[in-house]
């Protein structure tokens, strides 16, 4: 099997309420994945969450500016082109 693969999660043209939607579901789902995930370690191995809790706020940080652009693009009758794309390299363990 090759080790580098790419996918297409999300490609098209949004209204702004269609797009805050569809990324802060995506933003949110992070947020969980993390604090569910660092407490989760924390309290059956007692390690550290100082990485989840960084990450968790570069994420709320992120959807700050996404609601700011969101609201100029309502604001302004501004469709979204989204594309996102998932890079995956297979590595050794």
């Amino acid at each position: 099997m090759k080790s580098e693969h790419e996918f297409k999660l999300i490609e098209g043209i949004f209204q702004p309420e269609e797009a805050q939607k569809l990324l802060m579901e995506m933003i949110n789902t992070k947020i969980n994945f993390h604090n569910l995930d660092a407490f989760s370690n924390h309290i059956r191995f007692n390690t550290s969450i100082s990485n989840s809790i960084n990450r968790v706020n570069e994420l709320n940080e992120t959807a700050e500016k996404l609601k700011i652009l969101m609201e100029y693009a309502r604001e302004n009758t501004i469709e979204l082109e989204i594309k996102s794309n998932i890079s995956i390299t297979l590595k050794n363990v």
